[in-house]
């Protein structure tokens, strides 16, 4: 008999122009593409009797093999690309030590979301050890990406917009930055309605049963839960207001009292119902092709969780000490997921032998518990662990976009009063009441569709400059600038970024719901998104400037302007 835990209802998983010119030497290269190649021209007479090296034609780059310059101070930014929010981390501010970059994701795995991950798979079919396995698979797979795009942010002191500079060019940045900007604006609103719901939930009945509950048309809910939302609305800008120490503080602080009250949740469970026979029962439903055809699209759905995160994450370790402490930070989020995914579904499996019916929302499990003590300590507790999760992924990113968009008109704060005022602008108790399915495949599916970004970013940094920027072309609209490309665009990173979002959009609009059927390979490529357009995008973008190198190096061989190629 298969155990009625099977039979959760659960959501899917819910993540003035200053220009320096260079003396007596330039950089000659395609505009489009960056090679190894320079030039150093003898004589100013040169360029003069040269007008075409001025031409736009010989657009100049760095090398590849860039040497960064040893402090941001040896050079004068132009002030449309920085302010203070932007520019590298000082030695003074890497205070961030392995144990706090740890907290950080404790503090964002511990949340309603996550709570969910390991049931919903054992819904589908999964045994109980294999939807656990499959999370932390995902995360394992994650963590790579992970610390790979956080060596820069360590090694220069850049956040995620500076770093894409380099890639997708000084203006093309905005693109990638925008995009994950607009995924953390959507959950950030969600995030917060979450919040405050878990406040209404557990509020007297005597306060939810008044006038102040009755749903009014024109605003979508009632007063009363709309209330609670601008109450934790208000609550998490107060933090965000204290800027990056301050959701450090929050992080660092909050990791050990959510570590206790998982804790004690899930002892009470295990007492309570006298052990965790109940969950330990649960078998496979699935033959063994059954199980691999469904593993690898929840892989994929997993790895999209924090694949947003996988991005900017150089927007936290560019605070870090050192590498080793971000290495290491990091290292734990597997054991992380995998320990709170076993606490979600081991507490929901319980509260079948409990209360003799399966709850899977934990807020409301913990309204059925009761008691003052309990209320209190459920809705500081959940309150905290959205709060950490929500400040983290769904601020800094919108709000680091903003500020690169126009660092004239926006700093840090401001980014995230606009990242917070969209969050009620999209109204997400709407959102969440007429589609709700609609909106987690749709925010889940975008998320995956980011995977190009990441492989674009991580092909230039590590396959193309080996790990060397140049820290003063990063601040430059110079068209000398080493990523100044085509008008500041690099068409090589637009062009791979294309190529890996196409073959996923078929899969997409036909999950949710805007194509009503697809080939089966356009279903395989979404159901493995994140691998196909990650792999995808950065290998054309790494082939893209290994062939254009290798042309440059031909021309340099044949033009007398241009020293031998080696």
């Amino acid at each position: 008999m298969v155990p009625r835990c099977l039979s959760f209802h659960l959501h899917p998983p819910f993540p003035a122009l200053t220009r320096n010119p260079r003396p007596c030497s330039t950089f000659l290269t395609s505009p489009l593409f960056p090679t190894n190649l320079t030039t150093k021209l003898q004589a100013p007479h040169v360029q003069a009797h040269h007008p075409t090296l001025r031409s736009p034609i010989f657009t100049p780059m760095a090398s590849i093999q860039s040497t960064p310059s040893p402090k941001f101070d040896d050079f004068e930014s132009d002030p449309t690309l920085t302010n203070d929010d932007l520019k590298p981390t000082t030695p003074e501010q890497r205070s961030f030590s392995r144990w706090e970059l740890a907290s950080l994701w404790i503090g964002l795995v511990v949340g309603v979301p996550t709570y969910y991950l390991a049931g919903s798979l054992v819904d589908l079919g999964m045994a109980w050890w294999q939807g656990i396995a499959t999370v932390v698979a995902a995360n394992i797979v994650l963590l790579v990406p992970l610390v790979l795009t956080g060596h820069p942010g360590t090694k220069y002191g850049i956040s995620f917009p500076v770093l894409a500079r380099s890639s997708f060019g000084i203006h093309g940045a905005h693109i990638p930055t925008l995009l994950r900007a607009l995924v953390g604006c959507g959950w950030y609103g969600i995030e917060t309605w979450i919040g405050g719901e878990a406040i209404f939930l557990l509020l007297p009945s005597s306060i939810k049963s008044s006038s102040l509950s009755h749903f009014l048309p024109w605003l979508g809910t009632s007063p009363l839960e709309f209330a609670c939302f601008i109450v934790f609305w208000v609550a998490q800008l107060a933090i965000v207001w204290k800027g990056m120490d301050g959701i450090r503080e929050l992080e660092k602080y909050s990791a050990p009292i959510l570590i206790t009250l998982t804790s004690c949740l899930v002892t009470w469970a295990y007492v309570k119902a006298g052990g965790f026979s109940h969950m330990l029962s649960i078998t496979s439903k699935l033959t063994s092709q059954q199980f691999w055809s469904l593993f690898f699209p929840s892989l994929t759905a997993n790895i999209s969780f924090w694949a947003t995160l996988a991005l900017n994450i150089p927007d936290f370790t560019r605070y870090a000490k050192s590498q080793t402490d971000q290495v290491i930070g990091q290292a734990g989020l597997p054991i992380f997921m995998g320990a709170f995914t076993f606490v979600g579904l081991a507490v929901t499996c319980s509260t079948e032998v409990i209360f003799g019916r399966v709850i899977s929302n934990p807020i409301q499990l913990l309204g059925e518990i009761g008691g003052l003590t309990t209320i209190v300590l459920a809705i500081f507790g959940v309150s905290l662990a959205t709060l950490t999760t929500n400040i983290a992924a769904n601020v800094v990113a919108p709000a680091n976009a903003l500020v690169n968009l126009s660092p004239s008109k926006f700093t840090f704060r401001r980014g995230a009063i606009v990242t917070a005022l969209l969050g009620i602008a999209f109204q997400p108790w709407r959102l969440l009441r007429s589609s709700e399915s609609f909106v987690y495949t749709w925010l889940v599916g975008y998320s995956a569709l980011l995977g190009p970004i990441g492989g674009i970013i991580l092909a230039d940094y590590y396959l193309v400059r080996r790990t060397n920027l140049s820290m003063k072309d990063l601040y430059t609209v110079s068209p000398y600038g080493a990523y100044y490309y085509s008008g500041g665009y690099n068409l090589a990173a637009m062009a791979a970024l294309v190529v890996g979002i196409l073959p996923v959009v078929p899969g997409f609009l036909q999950k949710v719901g805007a194509l009503s059927s697809v080939s089966s390979i356009f279903v395989i490529i979404y159901n493995n998104a994140w691998f196909v357009s990650f792999f995808s995008a950065g290998f054309l973008y790494w082939l893209l400037l290994s062939t254009k190198g290798k042309q440059n190096k031909s021309l340099a061989s044949a033009d007398p302007l241009l020293p031998p190629a080696n």
